[in-house]
């Protein structure tokens, strides 16, 4: 039985009442109260709600839900026996569920060798084409979408782009239909935010809240800077949008941040600066054509930082720059910090990442770096992009610790790992090294700046920066992962 059944909660009502009658009229129990202490409380305002300056979405909704519908999908088994519309997911052990739920369950399996799935998404102009995400409809055989009325349209995919989940449909048959924009204003932490979806496969389905933060990563993708938003969203409202209070599309609902699926209260949206920029070019021509750069990158964490002199740890560190590419033709090398990129600061590798991608093919971009410890800038012409992302973005370093690494040294050459280097030939699990993902394999390329090829570089390299006054030793470091920089603090400093 329903914890709200009435028939459950009125004899504790009805006992509460009574008490309350017998404490005001002086009745005795224990002791005797010649005053009830609220025979003065005032009654409960009454009224309208909006005399209370409290907001009504009702106009916005009637408004904007026209353009709001669901997304459904069929998906052929041998096609997608992966696919997050399968209702297969919810049979999995919890471990072994994503960390981020998608919502595009909500369908069964009404034949054998298909299944089906729900989401959602918005029209945004009147001759039907309709935003949703990647995810919902990457895998599909067939698409339609449902109106507001009940009305289902045949739709067709028009264009996808993985890298920001993002996709664009065109229902067939032709028709003028209600449609909302993109917001051109950006969103503040704290705005009023309306999400519109078809949670669960229930049909159009209205939650309110407020952005709650910004610039979030959460590792969906390389170009991740999702609004975080609380407005309750669950599996199903993938692909549907995210309003002001002006009625203009601000995000895109994309994932929540969920162990068991259902909301949490943390919801994240694809911008729509991002999605207007993603969905032109889907619509002309079907690709998104991104800028390339050529480097391998990491953020500059705060022992680095120490290690290498700089002021703050804002920028981008260069791990390594690929060979015939724009990086390379400007000469950056490994080892720059890239500090801006068209005069405007670079607040982390992502950031950097973000940006380069944002830019086209072709164009030519100013970068200011340092090297060295002096400022430097180059220009650079981007070429199109051609690797899966425009630049590996590396976790940040963990930078505790001190001078003992706890490991064994040898020349790369002599134990066979390559022709430069010193190669770690034994770690001690419960070293600094070991701590910082450091294994046997390994080699040092770099200390402090200098190349190195004998152990004992790696020692002199190591007491040449604790005299020179650094708070931490940054070495460059090749494992089977890439190249790249790892920072060891000083202890006592």
């Amino acid at each position: 039985m329903s914890r709200l059944d009435p028939k459950r909660r009125r004899p504790r009502l009805l006992a509460s009442a009574a008490a309350l009658a017998f404490l005001a009229s002086g009745g005795v129990g224990v002791g005797v109260l010649s005053a009830p202490p609220f025979a003065h409380a005032a009654a409960l305002p009454t009224g309208d709600l909006q005399t209370q300056n409290l907001p009504s979405f009702g106009p916005l909704v009637d408004r904007v839900k026209p353009a709001v519908v669901s997304v459904r999908v069929k998906i052929e088994d041998d096609a997608s026996g992966d696919s997050e519309s399968s209702n297969d997911l919810d049979n999995l052990p919890p471990e072994l569920r994503k960390f981020f739920q998608r919502f595009g369950d909500g369908g069964g399996r009404p034949e054998q060798h298909q299944m089906l799935g729900l989401a959602s998404g918005f029209f945004i102009s009147a001759d039907g084409y309709v935003v949703t995400n990647n995810h919902v409809v990457e895998h599909a055989d067939n698409v339609t979408v449902t109106m507001s009325d009940g009305k289902t349209l045949d739709a067709k995919v028009i264009g996808t782009d993985q890298k920001t989940d993002l996709a664009l449909l065109k229902v067939t048959e032709p028709g003028d239909y209600p449609f909302v924009s993109f917001s051109k204003q950006e969103p503040r932490v704290g705005d009023w935010v309306v999400a519109i979806g078809n949670p669960y496969g229930l049909g159009g389905t209205v939650t309110a809240g407020i952005i709650s933060a910004e610039g979030r990563d959460i590792g969906e993708g390389p170009y991740d800077s999702f609004l975080q938003i609380d407005a309750p969203i669950n599996k199903g409202n993938s692909g549907g949008p995210a309003f002001n209070l002006q009625g203009q599309v601000i995000g895109v609902n994309t994932a929540i941040y969920s162990p068991s699926g259902g909301s949490v209260g943390l919801g994240f949206a694809i911008p729509a600066a991002m999605a207007m920029n993603v969905i032109d070019a889907l619509e002309h021509g079907g690709v998104v054509q991104r800028g390339y750069l050529g480097v391998m990158i990491q953020t500059v964490s705060q022992g680095i930082a120490d290690g290498m002199g700089l002021k703050s740890t804002s920028g981008a560190l260069v791990d390594q720059t690929e060979s015939n590419t724009p990086a390379a033709q400007a000469g950056l090398q490994s080892g720059d910090v890239i500090t801006k990129l068209n005069g405007q600061p670079v607040k982390d590798a992502g950031d950097l990442t973000r940006r380069v991608a944002a830019l086209k093919p072709g164009e030519k971009a100013e970068i200011a770096y340092m090297r060295n410890g002096e400022e430097k800038t180059t220009s650079v012409t981007l070429a199109g992009q051609k690797a899966e992302q425009t630049a590996k973005t590396e976790p940040p370093s963990n930078d505790g610790g001190g001078l003992l690494l706890g490991v064994q040294l040898a020349p790369a050459r002599r134990v066979g790992a390559g022709d430069q280097g010193v190669a770690i030939v034994n770690v001690d699990p419960n070293g600094i090294a070991a701590s910082k993902g450091l294994s046997d394999g390994d080699v040092i390329l770099e200390v402090a700046g200098k190349p190195v090829s004998r152990p004992e570089e790696v020692r002199a390299g190591i007491a040449a920066a604790k005299q020179d006054g650094k708070k931490a030793v940054v070495m460059k470091v090749k494992t089977s992962d890439g190249t790249h920089f790892v920072a060891f603090e000083f202890p006592n400093t």
